[in-house]
């Protein structure tokens, strides 16, 4: 390994390790913190976005990264230092263009959000929440402005998350979707014969629950030595490294299959995580590679594989033994 590769991917690290603090202190804000903590966690969340920032878009960064491309050239194109080298090089030219102040209030806007959100959400009051989410549509429309984007100011942000993907892609794709979406829709509505969903419906105690969704996430391979669930107000999934990967739920101890399927999806989300090759730590390699692809890994679980025949009469004899009541 060269020097300036050595060097780059140490400072990676670095910053990697700062970014994973920076979201453990948002796994803890949605999960476990005090909701009188929001504002020092707001300013927590701000300082640490920006040093992160500023570290990665140094010339120094910039440097080490030129010095270990030029010295990467004639070698395969495929391999992970030339794919590692390329990525880095699309996230340092994106980052350069976004002030520091800018991602400080990014994320100081977020932590304060999300408080806002919860309070407005648990009293269905939109109108309490509009100002915070208005604001943020604000900050995300100007970080679109710094990066530049051509034909919809939407591409600017997608590409942040599914890389060369456009915002004409997208429609086009909805746009094939629909006619056949509504006519599934219209024969469901029309078919007259309505499924009987009551034993979902009725009383099952959150414990149960609890000790039941674990039992099933770990049985699809979620390794709970290197993961756990907890509660939030909206489920998600959260890596702090390949081997602290964490997921929530949303348990309703009158209704079962929420708590229970956004278990599945969120396994998912985990699995890949928890999947990254070990060589990939510290590195923008680790992890999954678009959030399109992600969503694939939690809706593969929750729906092809958690709403199949086949699961269902796996699963179904844990929920008679757990809920004998309701299944028998």
């Amino acid at each position: 390994m060269s020097e300036p590769l050595q060097q780059l991917k140490g400072r990676m690290a670095q910053i990697t390790r700062l970014g994973q603090a920076a979201s453990l202190l948002g796994w803890d804000q949605q999960t476990y913190m005090p909701t009188g903590a929001a504002s020092a966690r707001s300013e927590q969340a701000a300082t640490l976005s920006q040093l992160t920032h500023e570290m990665f878009v140094s010339a120094e960064i910039g440097d080490l990264l030129g010095r270990a491309e030029a010295e990467s050239r004639g070698e395969d194109p495929d391999g992970d230092t030339v794919r590692m080298l390329a990525v880095l090089r699309r996230d340092y030219d994106r980052s350069t263009k976004i002030p520091a102040d800018l991602v400080a209030e990014f994320a100081r806007h977020g932590a304060l959000s999300q408080e806002i959100w919860i309070r407005a959400r648990a009293a269905s009051d939109f109108n309490a929440f509009a100002p915070a989410l208005e604001k943020m549509l604000d900050l995300t429309r100007r970080q679109a402005e710094h990066l530049g984007y051509k034909d919809h100011i939407y591409n600017a942000l997608l590409d942040a998350y599914e890389p060369g993907a456009k915002h004409a892609d997208i429609a086009a794709m909805f746009t094939d979707m629909k006619p056949h979406l509504v006519a599934l829709t219209r024969q469901i509505a029309d078919h007259g014969a309505p499924v009987d969903d009551a034993p979902v419906h009725g009383e099952f105690p959150i414990e149960k629950q609890k000790a039941l969704t674990l039992q099933v996430i770990a049985a699809l391979g979620y390794d709970l030595t290197r993961g756990r669930q907890d509660e939030a107000t909206h489920p998600f999934c959260s890596n702090f490294s390949r081997d602290d990967v964490r997921i929530t739920t949303r348990f309703n101890a009158g209704f079962l299959p929420q708590a229970l399927y956004a278990s599945l999806h969120e396994t998912g989300h985990a699995l890949y995580e928890q999947g990254s090759p070990a060589e990939f730590e510290g590195t923008v390699l680790a992890g999954g590679t678009s959030l399109g692809v992600h969503e694939s890994q939690s809706r593969l679980w929750e729906n092809l594989v958690g709403r199949s025949r086949a699961f269902s009469r796996y699963l179904f004899p844990k929920l008679q033994e757990t809920f004998p009541g309701a299944f028998s």
